[in-house]
């Protein structure tokens, strides 16, 4: 086990209401953040419990930065869905030495932490990304038999990225399936009995491997566990972009037997400018949570105002467009 709990959490803060029997089993579901998406994680989390109002969660939120209006706000959202919820602080010192990019912090590597915690406390964990938005039931990921698998996950793409990926990464036995990492059911004893984490560690450090890794932590999981793997339907990792919707051909793979919408890109639900109808999973659960009336998240970075403008004109909306590009022109060159 490479993260020991002592090292990396800091603090753990509980809240649920005081009703809740904490005895009863409950179905474990993790996400590893910073704070720029702890309004994805919310209303990721209210997603699920507004589509599974008949079953029982504990959500795990790993994140460097929770504020007291934080708190205030993920305590009435258990209040609320009558759920538990814990905070678990995390002293990111030991990660920032790690390979991390613009679109890929630190905050990757706590699926990590994230599985060596549970360690002796739970078989298995729900790990998903908090652009993650749920439209259905999760009864048979919750009832799911790993048997010896390591994880269950979802192919990314197809052969021929499998193919493409295989060989990048030098390992002929992902032309069989590559998975993407947002979605992991880790089966919690077989991660610690191959040791999972410090292998991962390990090949991060690994200055001639890293010349030849593009996604990080995801090429490093793929590599490791190609073969130990359960490969499920990709109802339960729908990847969409946003930024498909500036494409004149934009094809929607979101289907009626989706359960899990997975929001990739640089352009996120919770942005001001995704107003469209394929953002409705994530616009659906805000009405139906705490954050009902807080306001959209609006571009700060000049990367985000760029995308802004863009999506501007593509809603037609055309003198948002123009102030979008002005401040983001002003911010580039001053």
């Amino acid at each position: 086990m490479y993260f020991k709990e002592e090292d990396v959490i800091k603090s753990t803060i509980l809240l649920s209401p005081d009703s809740i029997d904490s005895e009863l089993p409950s179905f474990n579901i993790a996400y590893g953040i910073d704070k720029n998406f702890l309004f994805g994680c919310a209303i990721s989390i209210t997603s699920i419990l507004t589509n599974n109002s008949d079953k029982k969660f504990t959500f795990h939120v790993f994140t460097d930065v929770f504020e007291k209006d934080d708190e205030l706000k993920f305590l009435e959202l258990a209040q609320q869905y009558n759920t538990k919820i814990v905070i678990y602080i995390i002293d990111c010192e030991k990660l920032k030495s790690l390979p991390s990019t613009k679109n890929w912090t630190y905050a990757t590597y706590f699926r990590f932490i994230i599985a060596d915690y549970f360690n002796g406390r739970a078989d298995i964990v729900l790990y998903l990304d908090a652009d993650i938005m749920c439209k259905g039931d999760l009864r048979e990921i919750i009832n799911l038999q790993l048997g010896d698998n390591i994880a269950g996950v979802v192919p990314e793409r197809g052969r021929e990225w499998w193919e493409k990926r295989a060989e990048s990464l030098g390992v002929p036995s992902l032309v069989d399936g590559y998975f993407n990492a947002g979605f992991l059911l880790i089966n919690i004893k077989k991660w610690a009995e191959f040791d999972i984490s410090s292998q991962a560690m390990e090949m991060l450090t690994d200055k001639e491997l890293m010349k030849r890794i593009s996604f990080l932590d995801q090429d490093v999981l793929n590599i490791i566990l190609t073969k130990k793997v359960l490969y499920l339907s990709v109802k339960y990792n729908t990847q969409f972009s946003i930024n498909y919707e500036l494409k004149k051909d934009c094809s929607n793979p979101i289907t009626a037997e989706t359960i899990l919408v997975h929001y990739i890109g640089p352009t996120k639900p919770w942005h001001e400018w995704a107003q469209y109808p394929s953002a409705t999973y994530f616009s659906t659960a805000k009405k139906l949570s705490p954050w009902d009336t807080v306001p959209l998240i609006k571009p700060k970075s000049t990367n985000q105002l760029r995308y802004c403008a863009k999506h501007k004109f593509n809603q037609h909306r055309l003198i948002e467009g123009i102030y979008c590009y002005f401040k983001y022109f002003s911010k580039k060159m001053f």
